[in-house]
């Protein structure tokens, strides 16, 4: 089943243009695929100075771990918890920048940990078969609230 943009939106705090991801080809309990093209567009809200670099890309990662809790817990009948980006590990980046690439980033996130207090995630992001980045990203989830 893929998931559209649209549908990303409504799952994720980012809005307009910092919604990173264009579509979710496959999920499952334990990892999502994504892709975007949002790269190349000259008006990305992560450029400086005409250039979107690599560094971004932990970014992207990080999207994707949202997108995969907020479908995991809309398919429970819920809403993901609001969370924070609080460690990047072992960040492998192969480019220096990626707005010059023609083409489609490809993401694939795997959850490794998974707690209603804490996520953590691999992630690697590749273009055209070239993986450009990867690494494992840890957010801290705030607590449910009581009704």
């Amino acid at each position: 089943m893929i998931v559209d943009r649209a549908t990303i939106a409504s799952l994720v705090p980012h809005a307009g243009a910092m919604c990173l991801w264009d579509a979710v080809s496959h999920w499952d309990a334990q990892r999502i695929a994504l892709h975007a093209h949002g790269h190349r567009d000259p008006a990305h809200p992560l450029r400086s100075q005409g250039r979107l670099r690599a560094v971004h890309l932990c970014e992207y990662g990080a999207q994707a771990m949202a997108v995969h809790g907020g479908l995991l817990a809309r398919g429970r009948g819920g809403v993901a918890p609001p969370g924070m980006l609080v460690a990047l590990r072992q960040v492998e980046l192969h480019v220096a920048r990626i707005d010059d690439l023609p083409g489609a980033l490809d993401c694939e996130a795997e959850a490794l940990v998974a707690s209603d207090t804490a996520q953590q995630y691999r992630f690697a992001i590749h273009h055209a078969g070239t993986l450009l980045a990867q690494g494992r990203a840890a957010v801290m989830l705030q607590p449910a609230r009581p009704a």
